[in-house]
């Protein structure tokens, strides 16, 4: 596959401990991914994600309700950050909050979100976490699986663009699954994302 001269310009929106946020920083570092982290942003003043940015010289920024009580005015200041950082494409990395209007208008076909089943099996609103895999073993499905797909103004309706399967075990708890699907979605965002840059 043909390598991308320029790296992609990514930026990465998270909510909680940042661990898919390290992965493609990571990833970028050891050329695994051409691409480069221009802007992380949180809404939680007080995550991982937000951390990790720090500790890693990476440019962030805390976005939420205590720092635009508005929601216009929030979606205009996520624009604003996005624009200005010149990201090119937009990675949903454990992001808990519906994106804005505006951000969905300049952005789309480029705002990517990572699901832990086989979409459009177990998503929408509140499947997310322990709660997809807890329908997924109480529905005794031999598969679950990673989708990688473009984010739209409902949870987990845009179109997929790349799914791989994870099989469920004999025997296999909440935990367990969730851990086997985790590690295997991290590895496929990686593989989606040098992709995407290869084909851009």
């Amino acid at each position: 596959m043909a390598t991308r001269q320029s790296p992609l310009r990514l930026a990465i929106l998270a909510s909680g401990e940042g661990t898919t946020l390290e992965a493609i920083a990571s990833a970028c570092a050891n050329r695994e991914l051409t691409g480069e982290i221009v802007v992380v942003i949180s809404n939680n003043r007080d995550s991982g994600a937000l951390r990790r940015a720090r500790e890693s010289s990476l440019h962030y920024v805390h976005l939420s309700a205590l720092t635009h009580t508005n929601p216009e005015e929030l979606d205009g200041a996520m624009l604003e950050a996005l624009v200005h950082a010149k990201a090119e494409l937009v990675v949903l990395a454990g992001f808990m909050k519906k994106v804005g209007p505006r951000v969905l208008a300049a952005f789309s076909g480029r705002i990517l979100n990572t699901h832990p089943a086989l979409l459009p099996k177990y998503g929408g609103h509140g499947m997310y976490g322990r709660r997809v895999h807890e329908a997924v073993l109480a529905a005794l499905e031999p598969n679950s699986g990673v989708s990688v797909h473009l984010v739209t103004g409902e949870y987990d309706a845009g179109p997929v663009i790349a799914q791989v399967q994870v099989p469920v075990l004999a025997g296999d708890t909440v935990d367990t699954l969730a851990e086997r699907v985790q590690t295997v979605e991290r590895t496929f965002l990686i593989q989606t994302l040098q992709g995407i840059a290869c084909r851009s």
